[in-house]
Order: C-alpha cells, then sequence, then structure tokens
C-alpha cells in the first residue's frame, strides 16, 4: 500500500522514550484513494510516536463497502528499505509486483513484500475485479529494515496459513515473529511480534510478552481494556519494554485487536512518501530514479524499481520533494 499524501512530511523515526502505563494514540484519517477515496486511519507515525521496536507506519482500514467507495485501486508504486506487512479481516486484496508475483490475500493469510534497495507492486480490491467480494477491512503495516539488511534484494512471500493458539478463551493468530510458544514462518530482520487477537465478550487474558520489546495494541472492533486503561475503537495503544505480560479484558461484545511489538529500533530512519531512508540525498535520489521507471525510461531507475506487469494503468508519480532539504523533526 502507498502513501497517497499529496503532500507528504518527512518522518524522522526513532526509539521514543519508554514513558510510563499505557500511552494512547489517536488515529489520523488519511486518504487513499480509488474512485471516491476510500478512508484509512493512521496511528504510525504520528506527533507521539513514529515507532514501535521496527514498526514504522499502521494503517487500519474498513469495513470498507467497495460498492459505494470503489475499494482498493493502488496503481504501481515504489518502496525503498521497508517490508510491507498486509493482513485482512475481511474481502481480498490482489498484489502484483516488479518480481512477477501475481498474489491474491484472503483473510487469516499474510502478504509480506520485502522491498530491500527498491521494489514496485499495485494492489487492487474492486468490484470489477472481484464482484463477490462486497467489504474490505484490513490493515497494513510497514517495518523498516536494518542498516545491514535495507541494500539487500526485494523479496515477496504469502504465508497462507499462520500458526493459531487458544490463550484464556482468546483466539490468538501469530502473523510475524513468535508469541506464547507459536511462530510464524514470515521471515523477519529484526526481533518483533505481530498478531491478531480475537477475545470473546467478557474475557480476561493474560497475553505473555518479551521484556526486550515495547509494544502496541490497535483495537479493531469492541471495549478492550488494556493494562487497565480503555482503548478506544481505532486508537493504538503502547506499553514501553520491561513487561512480562500484558492483561487484556474485554467488555461486553467481542474484541478483535492487533499486537505489534519489538526491541527499539536502535537506528534513525528517514521517511518520506514511501521511501525510508537515511538521508536527505537518498530519498531524492530515489525519487528520481523512480519518476525516470514510472515514465518507463532505461536506465538505472528501471534497473533499481523494475515493471508491474498485469495492472491495467499507468504508475503513481511521486509527490513534489518540499523545497527544503529534509532534516530531523522534533517531537
Amino acid at each position: 500500500m502507498t502513501n497517497l499524501e499529496l503532500r507528504p512530511t518527512e518522518q524522522v523515526c526513532v526509539a521514543g522514550p519508554e514513558g510510563e502505563g499505557v500511552e494512547l494514540i489517536e488515529p489520523r484519517e488519511v486518504p487513499l484513494g480509488g474512485p471516491r477515496a476510500m478512508t484509512v486511519r493512521r496511528t504510525l507515525p504520528s506527533k507521539q510516536r513514529s515507532l514501535i521496536g521496527p514498526f514504522c507506519f499502521v494503517d487500519h482500514y474498513g469495513p470498507d463497502d467497495v460498492a459505494l467507495s470503489g475499494g482498493m485501486d493502488v496503481a504501481p508504486h515504489p518502496h525503498t528499505g521497508l517490508q510491507t506487512v498486509t493482513w485482512l479481516f475481511e474481502g481480498r486484496v490482489r498484489h502484483r509486483d516488479a518480481l512477477g508475483s501475481c498474489q491474491d490475500i484472503r483473510p487469516g493469510q499474510l502478504n509480506l513484500m520485502t522491498a530491500g534497495r527498491g521494489i514496485c507492486h499495485s494492489e487492487e480490491d474492486t468490484p470489477a475485479l472481484f464482484p463477490a467480494e462486497r467489504r474490505l477491512h484490513g490493515v497494513q503495516l510497514w517495518t523498516a529494515l536494518p542498516d545491514a539488511d535495507r541494500h539487500g534484494p526485494a523479496a515477496f512471500e504469502h504465508v497462507a496459513q499462520l500458526p493459531t493458539l487458544d490463550l484464556d478463551g482468546a483466539r490468538v493468530q501469530v502473523v510475524m515473529g513468535s508469541l506464547a510458544g507459536a511462530a510464524s514462518p514470515a521471515r523477519a530482520y529484526s526481533p518483533l511480534v505481530a498478531a491478531q487477537l480475537d477475545l470473546p465478550a467478557g474475557a480476561v487474558v493474560r497475553l505473555p510478552l518479551d521484556v526486550r520489546f515495547e509494544h502496541g495494541v490497535l483495537v479493531d472492533d469492541g471495549e478492550l481494556v488494556v493494562a487497565g486503561r480503555t482503548v478506544p475503537p481505532a486508537w493504538l495503544s503502547y506499553v514501553a519494554p520491561g513487561r512480562d505480560e500484558l492483561v487484556l479484558e474485554a467488555g461486553a461484545t467481542p474484541v478483535r485487536a492487533v499486537l505489534i511489538g519489538g526491541t527499539p529500533f536502535d537506528e534513525q530512519i528517514l521517511m518520506w512518501w514511501n521511501f525510508v531512508g537515511r538521508t536527505h540525498e537518498e530519498v531524492v535520489a530515489a525519487r528520481e530514479e523512480w519518476q525516470q521507471a514510472a515514465a518507463g525510461a532505461a536506465g538505472p531507475g528501471l534497473e533499481r524499481f523494475g515493471r508491474v506487469s498485469g495492472y491495467d494503468g499507468d504508475p503513481l508519480p511521486a509527490p513534489v520533494l518540499p523545497n527544503v532539504r529534509l532534516r530531523p523533526r522534533g517531537r
């Protein structure tokens, strides 16, 4: 998924202060695109916090009536220096990328794309493509790649079956990393965890944690209390490292939530549009090479990002860079 903001601001992401208790991060609405602009709720990066472990981007969308919104139709666009982590609660999305991958994803599955030095891809869930699918609902995350891995080759993997377990009556599906003895086969480049949590009404779940990790819990639906603090739907809660357990309490209705976490990311990253780099010069060069590739011009841009086959439409051009140097911004 791309960031379709026309004037994206640079985000300098660093591990934040540990803080105390449970911190709440309010979502902001961002138009994703499509004929009638499907809206997503973004909680990372935020003014409060730019990273949770290596996770630098959290988008939460739906439930969206694709007959009204037009669904997801994101033309080929580039990424550098990150992994895109896509999973659904409802619907179906078709992923195509410059490696030649063409993969539909359904609820309970994972699409994981490693950008490395550079790749481009498209994502679609439209009534014309999937006429039987009525609703789209899910999340997309980005993880920042460590410096040792961010210049490597691009890759894509689809995990059709993710490990699940029962924990205090809740269903836990481990998407990345490991949790409570269950491990995802998906490749990760930093110590991390991502999981879907489905709690029945009234459940009290004691979730075992890696004490080295900071964690976030995104509430999709229902009433959830995290370590004694109520988290509204679509909000992201944050807890610092040092806990070996997190108590989750469901209210009068079932709860669906997403857990993310990892060791605090000890590298400062510069994120602008769909590029995760380290310096102004890197981002400017990536944008210039993508513009060349999007225009179909032979050269280093096409060699770096490639071309998506099978998508009916032109690639997305990059937004205009600000007329000032991309630089770290204070918290």
